[in-house]
C-alpha cells in the first residue's frame, strides 16, 4: 500500500465534473473592503445542490495587479450552464458588490466574447438613466452613479469550462487530528492558483452521497464514513477511525485541480490520520477521475 509519512493512501479516484466558470476580480478604497464584498459575494455558494453557483475566494491582489491600481481580491464562480452562471453572479455583485462601499468589478478571465456573461451590461440598469459607458483597449465598462460616487462594472466576463468535485477523504483518530489535517490540507489548496475550495474554510463536515430514502431529497448524509453510524450501515471506515473531513476543490482546469488535490493529500499526512481516500460513484458521475497514486507519483 502506498503510504506518505506513514499515511496509507487508498487506491481508488475522486470523480470530477465540467461546470462553467469564470473570475470576478473586486476592488475598493482599501483591502478590508475588498475582503468585505468578496465574503458577502461567495457566501452560500458551496455546492450546487442547494446554492446557485460554487463560489469563493481564489486569492488576494496586490494594487500592482488589479485593472484599476487598488488592492483587490480574485473570486472564482462556478455554475452547470452559462445561463446559470450570468443569473448567480449578476445577482451576487448586484446584492454584494454593487452595495458594498468603494468597490469596483472587472473580468479577470480572456475568452471568446460569444461565450461571454453579461454582468455589468445587467446591472447598469440600476443606474436609472444616468448610468454611462465607456470602452477601453476593445472592453465596455459601465459607470452607475452611487451615494458616495459611482460603481465601475466591466459589461461581460470571460468564462471557461472548469472542472469541479475534485476531493479527498480524510480519516482521523480523532476529531481534533482529522481537523487539524484538513486544515493544514485546506491551506495548501488555497495555494493553488487557478482553485477554491468552496465549503466553509475549505472543509466539509457532512459529506454527501447522491440520493436519499426521502425521494425529494437530491443528496444525504454520505453515512459509510459517518462514525456514529458504524455497525449500522455498511461501513467504509477502518478501525481507529472516529472522525472524516472532505476537502472538495473547484478549478478552472484539470491540471489546477490536479496540482490542488496533490498538494492537499501530502498537506493532510500528519500524525493522527488513518488513511487518504477520495470519493467516487464508479465512474458514473463525472468523466474526470483523479487516481491518488497516479497524482502522488507525478
Amino acid at each position: 500500500m502506498l503510504t506518505v509519512n506513514s499515511v496509507a493512501i487508498d487506491d481508488t479516484f475522486a470523480e470530477a465534473f465540467p461546470m462553467t466558470a469564470c473570475r470576478v476580480v473586486v476592488t475598493a478604497d482599501t483591502p478590508g473592503w475588498a475582503d468585505t464584498a468578496a465574503r458577502e459575494a461567495t457566501g452560500y455558494a458551496a455546492s450546487v445542490i442547494g446554492c446557485d453557483a460554487e463560489a469563493g475566494v481564489e486569492r488576494t491582489l496586490s494594487s500592482e495587479e488589479t485593472p484599476d491600481g487598488r488592492p483587490g481580491v480574485s473570486l472564482l464562480f462556478f455554475a452547470f450552464s452559462r445561463d446559470a452562471l450570468q443569473k448567480a453572479v449578476v445577482n451576487r455583485v448586484a446584492q454584494c458588490v454593487l452595495t458594498c462601499p468603494t468597490t469596483a468589478c472587472f473580468n479577470g478571465l480572456a475568452g471568446d466574447p460569444e461565450r461571454s456573461v453579461k454582468v455589468g451590461g445587467n446591472l447598469r440598469y440600476f443606474g436609472d438613466g444616468w448610468q454611462i459607458s465607456k470602452r477601453l483597449d476593445g472592453r465596455r465598462y459601465w459607470r452607475i452613479p452611487t451615494m458616495d460616487g459611482e460603481f465601475l462594472c466591466e459589461e461581460s466576463f470571460g468564462t471557461v469550462k472548469g472542472v469541479a468535485g475534485g476531493n479527498l477523504l480524510i480519516l482521523g483518530e480523532s476529531l481534533a487530528a482529522a481537523l487539524a489535517a484538513a486544515e493544514a490540507a485546506a491551506a495548501a489548496v488555497r495555494g493553488v492558483p487557478g482553485v477554491i475550495a468552496p465549503f466553509p474554510g475549505g472543509i466539509v463536515r457532512a459529506g454527501s452521497k447522491v440520493g436519499s430514502k426521502y425521494p425529494a431529497l437530491k443528496a444525504s448524509t454520505n453515512d459509510a464514513y459517518c462514525p456514529t453510524l458504524r455497525g449500522q450501515v455498511r461501513s467504509a471506515l477502518p478501525d481507529g477511525v472516529n472522525a472524516v473531513y472532505e476537502i472538495v476543490i473547484d478549478g478552472l482546469t484539470l491540471a489546477a485541480v490536479e496540482d490542488a488535490m496533490r498538494a492537499g493529500v501530502r498537506a493532510a499526512c500528519r500524525p493522527g490520520v488513518v488513511k487518504i481516500t477520495a470519493g467516487n460513484y464508479g465512474g458514473k458521475l463525472g468523466p474526470h477521475h483523479l487516481h491518488l497514486h497516479k497524482l502522488l507519483a507525478e
